[in-house]
């Protein structure tokens, strides 16, 4: 029996739309993983998107629309570190406040080593330290993370984004994560191993998000 007409044209776009998905992310994990070789190897400041694009064996035009700026390569999941509390808030369970949720998802991110709450091991770690344009954008990245909190915040409670106490509790929830970030950071340069940093940091984060508890423990209540 053969195919009917009608649906042999969408089942073969499919195919060729789902192949050329494939291919797209092989070819931006290439170059993802080449340039991270060569900014290991020189740093990144001396690294050239066209030295990126000659070890990927890609046009140099390849490389920017895959990645639109040189940091895009190097702090790669921009996306998710910035929408990650955000999301957590959003998703938060019945009757959980958005500390709790919070905290819960740090413990839960420091329990698994993920590389998106600061545990990117000792090279790339230290070839953010070392690089003035990564540590820039770094800092804007936790600015862009800031207000997409205040804005989930505001969702969730009814507030206006501009409302001061959204915009305190998300800087004080906020400021905590970058807080612990840098603590991965600076005990990952200090040459602990993740294991290590994760029971420092298990109780630290207890610690630091119960600071908060007194102004923010029944805060955003879902």
């Amino acid at each position: 029996m053969g195919i009917e007409p009608s649906t042999m044209p969408d089942t073969v776009a499919t195919g060729h739309t789902g192949l050329r998905e494939a291919k797209k992310r092989e070819t931006r994990q290439l170059i993802s993983d080449r340039a991270t070789r060569l900014f290991m190897a020189q740093g990144y400041e001396r690294t050239t998107i066209a030295e990126i694009a000659d070890a990927a064996r890609v046009a140099k035009k390849t490389v920017t629309n895959y990645f639109p700026r040189k940091e895009d390569l190097a702090l790669d999941h921009q996306d998710e570190f910035v929408s990650g509390p955000a999301r957590t808030v959003a998703a938060r369970e019945p009757g959980e406040s958005a500390l709790a949720a919070l905290r819960r998802a740090f413990l839960s991110a420091v329990a698994a080593r993920d590389p998106i709450a600061g545990f990117a091991g000792p090279d790339l770690t230290r070839m953010v330290a070392e690089s003035p344009t990564l540590s820039v954008c770094l800092r804007g990245l936790h600015d862009q993370r800031e207000e997409a909190l205040a804005a989930a915040l505001a969702e969730a409670t009814g507030a206006s984004p501009g409302d001061i106490t959204v915009r305190t509790a998300a800087s004080l929830l906020a400021g905590v994560h970058r807080v612990l970030f840098r603590r991965i950071h600076d005990l990952t340069l200090a040459g602990h191993t993740d294991s290590e940093i994760a029971e420092v940091l298990e109780a630290e984060a207890t610690q630091a998000f119960a600071l908060l508890e007194p102004a923010l423990a029944d805060y955003a209540r879902g």
